[in-house]
């Protein structure tokens, strides 16, 4: 009896037909074993099970009712191809069994022998069959778990054969390089480019490698060839596949992608090593108790507070002896977790005194409960009561006034702001660009000495740290360059420019006593009094701005009251009607208020060489007849110096000089403290002198002086227009002839170029292009002389106005004012002039207004070489009041065109020129040259006929 197989005991087996050996073998199955049978009869019963039970074996028969079991077999291997399938038939044949085996047959039984042998087979091939199925889906699981573990993206898989070639790559390696894998399969493991270069091997996977072909596993870590555009970092293993009998057959290597983890590693030592580092260096100490107070954690930079180690921190005993007892409430640190900035004060090894500030914090770490941060603030709060200081110093700058008030407070807080007792303050004195010290402390006395003027040239300290405006610090000064005094006691010393200022100067007999915040303090203190300085020195330039211009407006007020006095002397002038009283006004109205204290007017006397007072007005007090006005340019009074210069004469303090000149003297004695003497002058013909004196020195500024020489041209111009207004009225007058000998005059050029004699009969024409004035030409072609004449720079145009013979009359346009009109701006009437090649006469009348020496210094003024040939009085009543009352009726355009007209010999007879001819020469048209020359004529006729009561011709009748 064969023994009951175990795989049959589990499994389930379907019989499928109605033969006897089929019934035999249930019975066997069921008896002999655990197994679970069941039988069906036909073919569609059978595949029914299948697809709804899970069947471990099928055992047909070959016929079957209405098909077969190869039909069977067909429609299961439909369903599943695993399930095992035995097809026994008592008639078979070769023919039977290659069908079954080609439609997938497990295993083909032809039944021989008796039923106990048939049944015995049958139980065998059976279990035979079930095992070679379970041993298959056992591959075939194993072959997906390790399908599965091949493709796992997240591990990259070698496989090898046994003497280490490469046979198979997942995708996740393939990734991890750019060549193609399917070329470098059947290469030794060690020597592809995921760990070597070309030509070249990994030793570290080599090794791995042959420690996996001789059966043991393995481990490394590979970093890539720095070749590779992304070099990462592979964890390797390899583990030996050997078969039933114990003989190698390939070899797993799996790698892991530990890129980001050693790069974590890495980073987590640096960070470790940070920490390390700063827990060493850092200012801040921590410090870990237990509740007792006993250290269990002493940071190692606790020597930048306290000076100890940290072992000697540990052998003080407690916290409470570093910290000082009941620095916190331990309820209110366990209500609140952590007590923040308690403030206490320690001492460290050295003996100094640290202000600490201090957080508490309840912590459990190291068997340590509380946690303490000790921060130093000494040096914080030295600087708050030094800018607490620096705060009251900038108060009192406030009240300063001066820069060596603020110098002074400069000197007096450096101690309480930088806690040094040496300091000083240079001021620049830009006059002589040097920097004096303006303020020092007794203790910079002692230690450096007097402090000397220093020249702003860069060479010293303080003068190089002004021009440079760069802060020096020396921990020692005797190692700088600049330092002038070897002998000083000084060792730290600062220097620091304060603007445009001054510098600022302190130190200590100490080296090195700047550090960083007193440098600060330094500054900030500087900074401080730069601010405070140039705020004095805006107040002291607006204080000087308010004064210049309370100097303008009182400028202004008097300059005003000038204007007002000169308003008052123009409307005066314009009314006036005769030279006296034009003087008079002048003087009453300048002498009618305080500013001027006296004012007259002088003619010069060419006889005694003086100026005598023609006018005058205020307080004389005598002083004209105390004095001899002598004309000259030194020494003498004011009034004949400008008489002498012809320039003004301001004399700004009477009392300077008061030795040397006596009129000082006798102008103290009348209270006149300045003096301005201004000449009448207009075109250059002097009218007298105007001299005024006031009771204040400086009393004529610019401006004052400005207007009363303005107020002199407008005098002098009145007296001027009195004068002509009286030639014009006047009926005798004086007739003067001079002979000049001067090139420079237009006339005697042009008749010496010219070889010609020249006359000039009157009348000039003066326009926007220049004065007009007709000559006649005599004992020359008139062709000659007009081209002489357009040679000279005087004369601008020529034109022909008439011919007659070898003569003519040419109308000259001249560049420069004729002497014609400057004569008559002074009354006086240039009758004629002839000018031959060697001689030129002038022909001058002058009335009797006006004074002839007056006219005559004119003329002598105007020529270089000038000689008086006649004179005579002349009486032109009616001749005169007929030529005015014609000229006035008369326009200037209307008198240049009979001028033109008589000059061309229109009214000679027979005509000489035609009226168009004349017209062309004015340059206007024939019909208005008539117009102009039968309204001058109806002029001269009526001037001649109308109010001179002539008798009228005519006949009478008698009637009867």
């Amino acid at each position: 009896m064969v023994s009951t197989p175990s795989v049959l005991d589990s499994s389930t087996v379907l019989l499928v037909g109605a033969s006897e050996w089929i019934t035999q073998c249930a019975a066997s199955l069921e008896t002999r074993t655990n197994a679970t049978v069941q039988t069906v009869g036909t073919k569609s019963e059978a595949v029914d099970v299948v697809q709804k039970r899970a069947t471990d074996c099928l055992i047909s028969e070959y016929t079957l009712p209405v098909s077969t079991g190869i039909e069977l077999l067909r429609e299961v291997r439909t369903e599943t191809t695993t399930l095992p399938v035995i097809l026994g038939t008592a008639g078979g044949s070769e023919a039977i069994a290659s069908e079954a085996i080609e439609a997938g047959v497990t295993d083909y039984i032809a039944l021989t022998g008796s039923a106990e042998q048939r049944t015995d087979e049958i139980i065998n091939r059976t279990e035979r069959a079930i095992r070679s199925a379970q041993r298959s889906v056992t591959q075939r699981e194993r072959a997906r778990q390790f399908d599965a573990i091949f493709n796992d993206s997240r591990t990259a898989t070698w496989v090898l054969d046994p003497d280490g070639s490469l046979v198979r790559v997942n995708g996740t390696a393939r990734e991890m390089i750019d060549e193609d894998v399917d070329t470098i399969v059947g290469e030794p493991f060690w020597t592809l480019p995921w760990w070597s270069q070309p030509d070249a091997a990994n030793a570290d996977v080599r090794q791995l490698a042959e420690k996996a072909l001789r059966g043991s596993f393995g481990n490394a870590v590979v970093q890539q060839p720095p070749d590779i555009d992304d070099p990462r970092v592979i964890d390797l293993s390899v583990r030996p596949v050997e078969n039933e009998r114990g003989e190698l057959v390939s070899v797993v290597v799996e790698g892991v992608d530990i890129t980001e983890r050693v790069d974590l590693e890495r980073d987590l030592r640096q960070s470790e090593e940070l920490h390390r580092i700063t827990l060493n260096n850092m200012t801040d100490t921590i410090l870990i108790t237990n509740e007792q107070g006993e250290y269990t954690y002493v940071c190692p930079n606790v020597h930048f507070i306290f000076g100890y180690t940290a072992d000697e921190i540990r052998e003080q005993g407690t916290i409470d002896d570093l910290l000082g007892e009941d620095l916190f409430d331990r309820d209110e640190l366990s209500g609140e977790n952590v007590l923040k900035n308690i403030e206490t004060t320690a001492t460290d090894k050295a003996g100094r005194e640290h202000t600490l500030l201090v957080n508490v914090r309840e912590v459990s770490i190291q068997d340590g409960t509380l946690l303490f941060s000790c921060r130093d603030i000494t040096k914080r709060k030295q600087r708050e009561e030094a800018l607490a200081t620096l705060h009251e110093t900038a108060r009192d700058f406030l009240y300063a006034e001066t820069h060596r008030e603020i110098a002074q407070h400069i000197v007096d807080d450096t101690p309480g702001v930088l806690n040094l007792d040496a300091s000083a303050v240079y001021l620049f004195d830009a006059d002589t660009n040097s920097l004096r010290p303006a303020a020092h402390s007794a203790t910079l006395k002692e230690l450096n000495g007097p402090l000397p003027t220093v020249h702003a040239d860069g060479e010293t300290l303080p003068s190089y740290s002004f021009v440079e405006d760069d802060a020096l610090f020396f921990d020692d000064i005797h190692e700088a360059d600049r330092l002038e005094n070897r002998a000083t006691d000084l060792r730290s010393a600062t220097y620091i420019p304060l603007g445009n200022h001054g510098v600022f100067v302190a130190g200590s007999d100490q080296i090195g006593v700047f550090d960083d915040v007193t440098r600060e303090l330094a500054d900030l203190l500087a900074a401080t009094a730069e601010a405070a300085l140039d705020r004095v020195t805006r107040e002291s330039r607006l204080r000087e701005q308010d004064r210049t211009l309370q100097q303008q407006n009182e400028q202004l007020t008097a300059l005003n009251r000038i204007n007002e006095t000169i308003r008052e002397i123009d409307q005066a002038i314009v009314q006036a009607e005769t030279r006296e009283e034009i003087d008079h006004t002048v003087c009453e109205l300048l002498t009618a208020d305080d500013r001027f204290r006296f004012a007259w007017i002088g003619t010069v006397d060419p006889a005694t060489d003086t100026v005598e007072p023609r006018a005058w007005a205020g307080s004389e007090q005598g002083y004209l007849d105390s004095q001899s006005f002598a004309v000259d340019v030194a020494n003498a009074e004011p009034a004949g110096q400008t008489a002498a210069t012809g320039d003004v004469t301001m004399v700004t303090n009477v009392a300077a000089g008061l030795r040397e000149e006596q009129w000082r003297k006798d102008a103290l004695a009348r209270d006149y403290l300045s003096v301005l003497s201004i000449p009448l002058v207009y075109n250059e013909l002097t009218h007298g002198v105007l001299t005024v004196y006031a009771p204040t020195q400086d009393a004529f500024d610019d401006t004052t002086e400005a207007v009363l020489v303005e107020l002199g041209e407008t005098i002098a111009s009145a007296l001027s227009a009195i004068e002509r207004k009286n030639a014009l009225l006047t009926t005798s007058m004086t007739r003067v002839e001079f002979t000049i000998d001067d090139p420079a005059f237009v006339l005697s050029r042009l008749a010496r170029d010219a070889a010609c004699t020249l006359s000039y009969q009157g009348g000039v024409q003066q326009s926007t292009e220049g004065s007009y004035v007709f000559v006649t030409v005599e004992d020359a072609s008139l062709e000659d002389v007009a081209e002489a004449a357009s040679q000279l720079v005087a004369i601008d145009d020529v034109q022909t106005i008439s011919t007659e013979g070898e003569g003519g009359v040419l109308r000259l346009r001249l560049t420069q004012p004729f002497l014609a009109l400057e004569l008559a701006d002074h009354g006086a009437v240039f009758r004629e002039a002839t000018a031959d090649p060697t001689t030129t006469t002038l022909v001058i009348d002058i009335p009797d207004s006006i004074d002839v020496r007056t006219i005559s210094q004119l003329v002598r003024e105007t020529f270089s070489t000038v000689d008086l040939r006649a004179k005579q009085t002349l009486d032109q009543t009616a001749t005169h009041d007929l030529y005015s009352r014609f000229l006035d009726k008369l326009t200037e355009r209307q008198l240049e065109v009979i001028q033109t007209a008589y000059y061309s010999g229109y009214f000679e007879s027979p005509r000489e020129s035609t009226g168009e001819d004349v017209a062309a020469t004015l340059g206007i048209s024939p019909p208005a040259f008539y117009k102009h020359a039968r309204t001058v004529q109806r002029k001269l006729f009526a001037t001649l006929f109308e109010g001179s009561n002539l008798p009228v011709a005519g006949s009478a009748k008698v009637v009867k």
